[in-house]
């Protein structure tokens, strides 16, 4: 390759004329392009995909080494990884993961050479037939006239656009994580596939990172905390998708409602509260059974009538907002409700509280004039930073969705709204990505993805302006020169879903939740039975203060009792002995700092009162 001294393995690939190739392409070797081209590092993005396409590769060529009646189907890279779907009658175990990674260690050091071909679709489909991979057969069959380019690694050939690495020596530290069904082509008609998913690193160093940082994931699991505290549960009897809050969980919920009502009745909003189930010509007028009738559930039968869960909240806002006249006065007009919604998933796709079939969406409706949308919309950005850093998240990733192919409403609107977006995250100094055409079909929207302590981000926070429903229901208002117009109306949401929101939530903080939100805030620990009554006496203080406390009196050591509330993630423990109730004061322990020594329990209170004031 012409200019190029790599002995380290570290350029993968080249991008000539915008285009990545393979480094011993015609374009890499011949000496006339020299000047076009761009060596891509394995650290970069694109280089870091390719050594994990190639790396997937080199796991399917090593399972057709193991099992040569495996039949082979895809194999991409994905955001932290790879995967690769095999047919194979059972599903791999752990053993067998063991085993395709000893061959894929065995092949990185034959350095075998990964040389790209190029056949007529038609030889390709009679080469790949007469190695009896059908699914690749299927696979050209659908490709257009023309040649396909394959990768052949010694024995081991499969389709693919490339580009690949040099040679298999290129490959580094590499992982298989686990394994799934999945549908070939993601089609449940289809045969069940075995996939098997990992990773790979341009150093282990990166690679052992990543991995201490799937066992916090793991450690994290808000379905594996739920059931230890005791928080919620999804039981076969109720059905899947279908949350049940425990009493500790239900009460972390009423914190977040009662914040949540408090703040936006301060905020200059009105709430509201609205069936579960509205007339079917509702949606029709709405547009939803055009355009949503595969998340709807179906439709109810009442006395010959046909009634449908609700899908949204807004077509109910947008009715009270049609029971009587509007002004310009009037405007804006906003309207919040934490409304429960049902939607039809996929059982594949759930998963705990983060994807589930009925959920509360912390929805909001703002029905306000043209002139007014810049101002809405840099307000509710404001009220979006201050309610997300409430829980500790001030890491985002912003992002404005622009006009898609299909669209309705004006171009005109389309630009007004879609210039106002953009203008209020200027001017709240928000940076933000333009994501161009992912708009929805009714107008511009602001995406905001938290991002929690592991650096993963999780979308919530969603503004978007709708030029469909005040259409489709005929909403107006009186303008001051006494003429009709149609307001602008905004959707918005700040937490999401409180199921989704809680679950990030758990998984933030580990379950050991800020003081304000944590279902149990002191636990009073009296050392004997004598302390009993002393116990009593100070939980009654405690209540009194609004503080939500429990005792536990049960005949147990001190030490057993502290590794107990410990494990429960509480945040304050009163321990309380002969010399304590003598005093009237508390050894005071909290459950990150430790001991924090003797102290009287108004100084106690005045401590926990603080920490629940500064949401800490």
């Amino acid at each position: 390759m012409k200019g190029l001294q790599d002995n380290s393995k570290e350029i993968l690939a080249a991008r000539v004329n915008g285009r990545l190739v393979d480094l011993k392409s015609r374009q890499c070797e011949e000496p006339d392009v020299e000047e076009g081209i761009e060596w891509v590092n394995v650290s970069s993005p694109e280089g870091l995909e390719i050594l994990r396409h190639s790396t997937s590769h080199l796991m399917a060529q090593a399972v057709k080494e193991l099992y040569p009646d495996v039949k082979i189907t895809i194999g991409p890279a994905i955001e932290e990884g790879f995967y690769y779907d095999f047919d194979k009658e059972r599903p791999f175990t752990n053993e067998e993961l063991l085993k395709i990674e000893e061959r894929m260690t065995a092949i990185v050091k034959r350095d075998t050479p990964v040389e790209r071909m190029e056949l007529s679709r038609e030889d390709a489909v009679k080469m790949f037939d007469g190695m009896k991979e059908n699914y690749k057969v299927e696979i050209i069959k659908d490709l257009p006239e023309g040649t396909v380019s394959l990768y052949r690694q010694g024995d081991f050939i499969d389709l693919c656009r490339g580009p690949h690495i040099p040679s298999t020596g290129y490959v580094r530290s590499f992982k298989l994580l686990n394994t799934a069904g999945a549908y070939w082509r993601g089609d449940e008609k289809n045969r069940m596939l075995q996939r098997i998913y990992g990773t790979a690193f341009p150093t282990q160093e990166a690679l052992d990172n990543y991995l201490n940082k799937l066992e916090e994931i793991k450690k994290r699991d808000h379905r594996k905390l739920g059931r230890e505290l005791d928080l919620f549960s999804i039981q076969d009897e109720i059905g899947a998708g279908l949350i049940l809050w425990h009493p500790k969980g239900a009460l972390i919920r009423k914190t977040i409602e009662d914040f949540w009502k408090d703040e936006h009745l301060s905020n200059g909003y009105q709430l509201l509260y609205t069936p579960h189930v509205a007339k079917l010509d509702l949606w029709n007028t709405s547009g939803h059974t055009d355009f949503y009738r595969a998340n709807m559930y179906a439709p109810i039968d009442i006395e010959g009538q046909e009634f449908q869960l609700k899908p949204m909240n807004c077509p109910f806002h947008i009715t009270i907002y049609k029971t009587k006249m509007r002004s310009y006065r009037d405007l804006p007009i906003r309207w919040a409700e934490l409304g429960t919604v049902y939607r039809y998933e996929r059982s594949g796709v759930l998963h705990g509280l983060l994807r589930v079939r009925g959920f509360t969406q912390d929805d909001a409706h703002i029905f306000c004039r043209p002139d007014q949308l810049e101002k809405e919309i840099a307000s509710i950005l404001d009220f979006t930073v201050y309610i997300l850093g409430a829980y500790g998240f001030t890491n985002y990733d912003i992002y404005l969705s622009t006009r898609p192919e299909k669209y309705v409403g004006s171009l005109e609107n389309w630009d007004k709204a879609t210039t106002a977006l953009s203008n209020a995250l200027k001017a709240k100094g928000l940076e933000f990505q333009v994501d161009p055409g992912e708009g929805v079909f009714y107008g511009p929207k602001i995406d905001i993805k938290i991002k929690d302590v592991l650096d993963r981000a999780w979308q919530c926070s969603t503004i978007q302006v709708d030029f469909n429903l005040p259409e489709r229901f005929a909403l107006s208002y009186t303008g001051e020169d006494g003429l009709q117009y149609q307001p602008i109306m905004l959707h918005r949401a700040l937490m999401g879903s409180l199921e989704r929101f809680f679950g990030i939530l758990v998984e933030h903080y580990a379950g050991a939740f800020p003081v304000w939100i944590a279902p149990v805030q002191v636990k009073i620990l009296p050392i004997t039975d004598k302390q009993n009554v002393y116990a009593e006496e100070l939980i009654s203080l405690l209540k009194k203060e609004n503080i939500r406390a429990e005792i536990d009196s049960r005949n147990e050591k001190i030490g057993f009792k502290i590794r107990e509330a410990q494990m429960e993630k509480i945040p304050y423990m009163l321990i309380a002995g002969n010399r304590e109730a003598e005093a009237g004061t508390v050894s005071l322990r909290h459950r990150r700092d430790g001991d924090k020594g003797a102290l009287t329990i108004t100084t106690a209170i005045e401590m926990i009162k603080k920490d629940i004031a500064d949401r800490v």
